[in-house]
């Protein structure tokens, strides 16, 4: 019996180590099953060649095992030997089938670590029962299951994180709950929640810089936007001087931002957009619409809403808003605060920024269309918050550009970047066409399309193709697959064939830009896939 434990502990901690990347497939879906299901899907040959290794690994060493076995008093000292073998390959091919060059790394986290702790657990548990069967009358089928184990690790990591569920809820939980407690001590806090399909990450970062000139303000870092990211936030950042919190909010199901506001529980509500985004999880833009319309049904009677006038969506939910409200936008005849005299170069964005009380020169370092109203919208909010003009100008020219978010970057050689690699949908994607068309040829794009669209992917990157045809000199698309309705798109408004290049990885695109791009070139890289959408 302690030989059987002893071996099935080996192979248990050999394939977790084997089976990094899967760990990391499920981290990048928020431990969500079914989203880590379809990246499985996805990265069908990725997901089961680490177990497929290990299984032969596990074949072969136990046949040397067996052959040196008979006869042999040191059962014990073997069955350690054979532990260290399989920990030590498992390692060894975790490592080297792990997602290379990964945009968002593996993170070994308290939670992962309990994930592996239990994994271990569960899958010795398994072991020893399919060891067990082969001592009896099915040692034949026991010792297929014990060889054609490694390659069903897929499904054990699923099985491991459902058994982990009930105790990451109650951890969750519990931390969630202080996060509360800790909210309602602070009285004098402005709680504001931002949501949107896009623009909220950058709506959040220009509000708190703006909010700054009179307001200590904490900001949710990066795109901390779930549960557990904002309780984090709270519990560890928030301090006794901050006066503004500043929450955005994402949401990939129906529900998502109405546990927010249960963290949150904001005063001020922000909507940034409404759109196609995560129809994978939502199907449909009107379960979009009512997920983020969770947000203002969570304000209080006092509460304001503030929403950007897309002429659209966002609009309509303007218009059935009965709490205190605001739009913002570029129509002077229907918006609060709007903007004039837009104009674009490499130094950024000039503007007038104009309210009922006057107009307002401004300059600032973002670009684009989208950015602009970002900035209206924060506008709107920093004067209800009784911020001055001159405070508001002064904070407009200290906004930096968000990574990834339509940055512009001057390279030595002469080469400027514009990089919107950090998501895309077909809105931000004009704008930041159109913005490319304020630059001297010769002008290149770099982009893999849009992911998450669903039933509706194909059409929309074909629409995302079409939209890019009249911006650019030479269009680099990263993807064999995924690139084909982008490249139809194209060709359907004329672009050249030859002027299209398909590249398989971002790292080979940027391989490529060394010898076709120049001084004075222009290269807009739009959309980076996430690691788990790759097909490099």
């Amino acid at each position: 019996m302690f030989l059987s434990v002893l071996l099935s502990m080996g192979i248990a901690a050999g394939c977790l180590l084997s089976g990094r990347i899967l760990l990391h497939y499920f981290q990048l879906e928020s431990y969500q099953f079914p989203g880590y299901f379809r990246t499985v899907r996805r990265n069908l040959l990725k997901s089961v060649l680490p177990g497929f290794v290990f299984m032969l690994l596990l074949g072969t060493s136990l046949w040397l095992f067996s052959l040196i076995l008979p006869g042999n008093d040191n059962l014990i000292l073997f069955c350690v030997a054979e532990d260290v073998i399989l920990a030590a390959g498992g390692w060894v091919i975790g490592q080297k089938l792990s997602e290379k060059h990964a945009k968002k790394a593996f993170v070994m986290t308290l939670r992962v670590k309990r994930l592996y702790i239990v994994s271990f657990v569960v899958l010795t548990l398994l072991l020893c029962i399919i060891v067990h069967m082969i001592k009896g009358p099915a040692q034949h089928f026991g010792f297929a299951m014990l060889i054609v184990f490694p390659v069903l690790l897929p499904l054990w990591i699923a099985l491991c994180g459902l058994l982990a569920w009930p105790v990451e809820k109650a951890i969750s939980e519990m931390y969630f709950r202080d996060a509360q407690r800790i909210l309602r001590e602070r009285k004098d806090l402005i709680r504001i929640g931002i949501t949107g399909s896009w623009g909220k990450t950058s709506v959040k970062f220009i509000l708190g810089t703006i909010l700054e000139e009179k307001y200590r303000t904490l900001v949710t870092p990066a795109s901390f936007n779930t549960p557990m990211g904002v309780t984090k936030v709270i519990r560890t950042r928030l301090e006794p001087g901050h006066r503004v919190f500043i929450a955005e909010m994402g949401a990939r199901h129906v529900g998502d931002i109405k546990e927010m506001c249960r963290l949150v529980h904001p005063e001020i509500g922000i909507i940034t957009s409404v759109g196609p985004q995560h129809l994978d999880t939502f199907k449909t833009v009107e379960r979009v619409a009512g997920t983020k319309y969770e947000l203002i049904e969570a304000l209080p009677a006092d509460g304001e809403a503030f929403f950007a006038d897309d002429d659209g969506i966002c609009r309509q939910l303007y218009d059935k808003t009965k709490i205190t409200r605001h739009l913002t936008g570029l129509d002077q005849n229907r918006n609060e605060v709007w903007a004039e005299d837009i104009t674009y170069s490499q130094k950024g964005t000039e503007f007038i920024l104009c309210t009922g009380e006057g107009r307002y020169p401004c300059r600032t370092q973002l670009l684009g269309e989208l950015n602009i109203r970002n900035i209206l919208l924060c506008v709107s909010v920093a004067l209800r918050l009784g911020l001055t003009k001159e405070q508001i100008i002064r904070g407009i020219s200290r906004v930096q550009p968000v990574e990834h978010r339509l940055q512009l970057i001057s390279h030595p050689d002469g080469l400027s970047v514009i990089d919107d690699a950090f998501n895309s949908n077909i809105r931000g994607a004009r704008q930041a066409f159109q913005v490319l068309k304020q630059f001297p040829a010769k002008r290149i794009i770099v982009t893999p399309g849009m992911v998450e669209l669903g039933s509706k992917e194909y059409e929309m990157n074909r629409e995302f193709g079409a939209a890019m045809a009249d911006c650019c000199d030479t269009a680099v698309l990263v993807g064999k697959k995924r690139s084909e309705p982008i490249a139809e798109g194209l060709k359907s408004c004329g672009f050249p064939a030859e002027s299209i290049i398909t590249v398989l990885s971002l790292n080979e695109a940027a391989e490529l830009l060394r010898s076709i791009s120049g001084a004075g070139d222009t290269v807009l890289f739009e959309n980076d896939l996430p690691d788990n959408y790759s097909e490099g």
